[in-house]
């Protein structure tokens, strides 16, 4: 857990129903009930956003106090005595259906939200089985926008959807339009993410999803819990799985849709909308298994991704140890680089921040990361701090980002390749509490070349410290383009120096759903070139999740395990669908004939405990919230001491990126080839960019064009992009398969040759 303690309120004690319950100031009644397990009806209430108070469902008496009192948005005061229920609250809340109820459809028979609606529920519990009054219905037109349906008819008008697309996704795409009791919720389409949020918080069936819409009822599915594998956040998700007849009228599992535990937690349009990504195609022939078997045998190495459980991640690690083969997963091997440069510096394994830090700051600086597109969790807690703490939020980069812009209170653009520059520069601003060596190498650092070459001002660093003089607590946000780095060492270890030494918080943001997890259980190698086993990678023999590929395998949605997320909790996963073939622990047992395991999940318990991970059963793990929303799966890494050794590298001279430069980054909701898969996440594989950069590389919109870098070419169509200044230009990746894209390596930014594809 983390060691920086979020500032709790002086404790306090109030009796609810008799119940002596424990909480502390600036909590609400509602929030201290819930957390003591006492029911208190609500039916605009969320817990992740403000309280809302628009229903008064959760009214409760406070001993002393005349009338009733509305305890979503009451503080408790020490002492006080409080009545949730009685005849005259009942009737209250019975009279507040009503109103619900007038008009409201009777659909509930093809309605998608029956079975698990709010108002359904509530309905019945409040006796509403009659109504003595109605009102002029109005004429309401269905809409569809997107992923996303809106049946204005059953709307009850809760503005769930409308708080969380502003607190928390932060788009403030949708809002109400009124109109008295003709309101209804609108929607600007310009500025929606499709993420779908809106559609899991909402109590009834007015927001749903527009292609789940009436193919299947709440109760004939197994929601099956799980952890997203699409990034590094791993969200708390369940698989909706129901039978359903195939082609040829035979029933096999399906997933139909994903939902969260939406109280608590948000998630991305990946999330949400990129669950099938299954392996179609699987085989039991042992013929397939001895292939796979001599394949590695005779490899100098496997090439994997961090796409992958511990389980698998462990299963690697015993076959380097028991066959000598080499391990490359470029990703991971990086970011090991750059965390190894922090503990010599911290004597700590991992930071000390987490999602629920970045959510309570009042200050931050992100550098390195276009988190829209890495990381959308730490987006959006970067907007509730924005939103609930009034965050001053400086964000650094060579290219603005569109999605931050209402966001961030001050932008800093640096130069292509200055991350080293621009880190040492925070260090020397910040870095107040360091002596002897440390203090001696930040006083010799050249602020003014550092300045000139990086394009960060000190007029704008003293700025940042001036903002951040009354702030307590501050985060410093570091992204994949500083790890990616060839300096990521120093880097490194210049991120531990303003962790050890200054007020900053710093969280190292992985780059994919595990890298944090392979960076700790792998020894990994350097990339060479030599003889591959690709495991869903490409190589000379590849293990493949997708249907492609020498020996089928199981995708993530097919397999129990674990992950280790960016908050370092080791959190769990089960299997949605069957797969009937091979997976990596076949393949093991073939090779440690004389130590089999039956099951995968054997290795959970076996993780390695001098890297932080606990002597637990896969099946003795959590999962899921509490009702104060801490969510229950796996555990946290104990963060273990490393040795200290308290030296740094000299800033290396800033190259310049002269040319045409290019910055490897995904649309929206796209992070590989597993969510390239869904139909709902539509995005193109264009390289964009501004008019400025066609000019400059003499292409034009809809131009196909070779991108050179090395000895390798690759061809994009091109696209200008009004919301991408400057002379950068994006050049997705997901889309590539197990194909071998050099473009795609290392550091985000390359310089390269492009030129039109003539004919």
């Amino acid at each position: 857990m983390s060691e920086r303690v979020i500032h709790r309120g002086k404790a306090l004690t109030i009796t609810i129903d008799g119940k002596e319950c424990s909480g502390t100031y600036g909590q609400t009644i509602l929030e201290i009930a819930r957390a003591n397990n006492i029911y208190i009806p609500t039916m605009c209430y969320l817990t992740k956003v403000a309280p809302i108070a628009s229903c008064r469902m959760c009214v409760v008496n406070v001993e002393g106090v005349e009338g009733q009192v509305l305890s979503c948005q009451e503080k408790a005061v020490n002492g006080s005595v409080i009545t949730t229920n009685n005849e005259e609250l009942f009737k209250h809340r019975q009279n507040i259906m009503k109103l619900y109820d007038v008009n409201h459809p009777l659909q509930c028979g093809v309605c998608d939200k029956s079975g698990e609606c709010d108002l359904q529920n509530k309905t019945l519990e409040f006796k509403v089985d009659s109504q003595e009054f109605t009102t002029k219905d109005q004429l309401r037109k269905q809409k569809k926008w997107g992923v996303l349906s809106y049946d204005p008819s059953l709307c009850i008008m809760c503005e769930k959807c409308v708080h969380t697309c502003n607190e928390i996704i932060g788009t403030a795409a949708l809002y109400i339009k009124p109109g008295g009791y003709k309101s209804q919720i609108d929607i600007k389409m310009s500025r929606c993410e499709q993420c779908g949020d809106c559609i899991s918080v909402c109590p009834v069936g007015a927001l749903v999803s527009t292609d789940y819409k009436y193919s299947s009822n709440a109760w004939e599915s197994k929601q099956i819990p799980a952890t997203c594998a699409h990034c590094s956040s791993g969200c708390a998700i369940y698989y909706d799985v129901k039978k359903v007849r195939d082609d040829n009228f035979e029933y096999k599992s399906k997933i139909m849709r994903v939902k969260n535990d939406f109280e608590f937690s948000s998630l991305c349009g990946a999330g949400r909308f990129g669950f099938n990504f299954e392996n179609p195609k699987s085989s039991n022939d042992p013929k397939d298994l001895q292939r796979a078997v001599d394949a590695i045998k005779s490899a100098e190495g496997i090439r994997f991704n961090s796409y992958i459980t511990n389980e698998e991640a462990m299963i690697l690690q015993r076959l380097k140890k028991e066959t000598g083969i080499k391990l490359v997963n470029e990703d991971a091997y990086n970011y090991k680089t750059f965390m190894d440069g922090y503990r010599a510096i911290t004597g700590k394994m991992f930071y000390d921040t987490d999602n629920s830090y970045i959510a309570q700051s009042d200050a931050i600086i992100m550098l390195g990361t276009r988190i829209s597109r890495d990381n959308p969790v730490v987006k959006y807690n970067v907007n509730i701090a924005t939103k609930k703490q009034r965050a001053e939020f400086i964000y650094m980069h060579p290219i603005d980002d569109e999605a931050l812009k209402n966001k961030y209170t001050k932008f800093i653009k640096y130069e292509v390749g200055s991350e080293e520059g621009v880190l040492a520069l925070l260090a020397s601003y910040f870095v107040t509490k360091a002596g002897g060596d440390i203090k001696a190498y930040l006083d010799d650092l050249d602020i003014g070349y550092l300045s000139a070459e990086s394009n960060v001002g000190e007029e704008e660093l003293e700025d940042i410290l001036k903002r951040f003089k009354t702030k307590k607590q501050k985060t410093l946000i570091l992204g994949t383009d500083l790890y990616g780095h060839e300096r990521a060492s120093n880097m490194g270890k210049l991120a531990g120096v303003i962790e050890k030494y200054s007020d900053l918080s710093v969280v190292i943001v992985p780059a994919r759903t595990n890298t944090l997890g392979v960076s700790l259980i792998c020894d990994l190698d350097a990339p060479f070139e030599g003889k591959f086993v690709g495991y869903n990678e490409y190589g000379d023999f590849v293990l493949g999740t997708d249907g492609t590929g020498d020996v089928h395998i199981p995708a993530l949605n097919q397999q129990e395990g674990t992950f280790v997320n960016i908050d370092k909790r080791v959190v769990n996963t089960n299997a949605a669908l069957e797969f009937e073939g091979f997976c990596l622990n076949d393949i093991a047992n073939e090779i440690f004939k004389d130590d089999k395991k039956v099951n995968t999940i054997e290795y959970t318990k076996l993780l390695p405990k001098d890297k932080g991970f606990k002597d637990i059963d896969f099946d003795d793990l959590d999962y899921g919230y509490d009702n104060s929303g801490n969510d229950l799966r796996g555990y946290f890494l104990d963060n273990m001491d490393t040795k200290i050794e308290e030296s740094l590298d000299e800033v290396e001279e800033i190259d310049t990126y002269n040319g045409t430069v290019i910055y490897r980054c995904e649309p929206l909701h796209q992070f590989n080839k597993a969510t390239a898969r869904s139909p709902w996440l539509k995005a193109d594989t264009h390289l964009r960019g501004s008019q400025a950069f066609a000019t400059a590389a003499k292409i034009s919109a809809g131009d196909n064009v070779n991108i050179k870098f090395g000895d390798q070419t690759v061809q994009r169509k091109f696209k200008v992009d009004g919301t991408i200044k400057g002379t950068v230009a994006v050049y997705p990746t997901f889309d590539n398969g197990l194909s071998c894209d050099l473009v795609s390596s290392g550091y985000r930014f390359k310089q390269v040759s492009i030129s039109k594809v003539e004919g």
